[in-house]
């Protein structure tokens, strides 16, 4: 099968195109810059240039993973969430592509008040309005090597001093990449995926706190607790390590059903501690 992937550079689209590479699917990215990946890279600007429905004409699904965690005066939210997903409903409608997978958040819903989350329903809507085959991943923190969630803690480690906002008692339910990878080759071929918005949260509930201190696997390195106005102020004027946005998803404590992912799925998943135990993160 033939499947585009938007935000192919990124973390989760590297490691999503190199599985589905290895098994057996044809792989065409699409990002701003070319790099070493695994798989041919074609170079858009906003996903409208009308050479881009010719190289991928008639494929089997389209990937949408390009979104913006943070917004500034350049990339807005609207700009980079909303305006690149209407483009990628429009690409798979020239090229004749009725699959699109798009990932959006976890806690994304009509009632949210929260900017960030607000561009996500706004972009889920741009799809289910579309008339395409669509399935929705609303995800948790997803992990693996060198996913962004890591690389903060590492670089925190490396100044010696690990920041923790607030009580550092919010939850997530991470998930490892490699799961994530495998649940979007079945998405891409099963039925049941069609026309779902599905929770992407990994088999272990844990909160921040927790989870830095499993991270850390011993090493004695500083905490500080940061009061959580504090971190917003710093957020507001882009110091510090967390958004805006990145605090109010960490005081949002948003839970999925993972029971209800695995019996949709029908597979196994990794659990964070064994991700952990492995390597794969610290």
């Amino acid at each position: 099968m033939n499947v585009a992937i938007t935000g192919a550079n990124g973390f989760v689209g590297r490691n999503v195109g190199a599985h589905l590479a290895k098994n057996g699917f044809t792989i065409t990215g699409i990002a701003r810059k070319a790099k070493d990946e695994k798989f041919p890279i074609i170079l858009s600007e906003d996903l409208a240039e009308a050479r881009l429905g010719n190289v991928i004409q008639n494929y089997d699904a389209l990937i949408h993973l390009i979104g913006q965690g943070r917004q500034n005066v350049r990339d807005t939210y609207e700009k980079v969430n909303v305006s690149l997903t209407r483009n990628a409903v429009a690409l798979c409608k020239r090229a004749g592509i009725k699959k699109i997978i798009y990932m959006s958040g976890l806690g994304v819903d009509k009632s949210t008040t929260l900017g960030y989350f607000i561009s996500k329903y706004n972009a889920e809507q741009e799809i289910v309005k579309s008339g395409l085959d669509y399935t929705i991943f609303r995800a948790s923190y997803i992990v693996g090597k060198d996913d962004p969630l890591s690389k903060t803690l590492r670089e925190q480690i490396r100044k010696r001093k690990i920041i923790i906002p607030g009580s550092g008692n919010y939850r997530f339910q991470p998930i490892f990449v490699g799961d994530v990878s495998e649940i979007i080759g079945k998405a891409i071929v099963e039925k049941r995926f069609s026309n779902k918005i599905i929770d992407l949260v990994g088999p272990q509930i844990i909160n921040y706190n927790l989870f830095v201190k499993k991270f850390l696997h011993g090493r004695n390195v500083p905490i500080q607790r940061l009061d959580f106005e504090d971190a917003y102020h710093d957020a507001l004027h882009g110091k510090g390590s967390f958004g805006v946005d990145d605090l109010a998803i960490m005081a949002g404590d948003y839970i999925g059903s993972h029971k209800k992912l695995a019996s949709l799925a029908k597979m196994k998943f990794i659990r964070w501690d064994e991700i952990l135990k492995s390597g794969s993160l610290s």
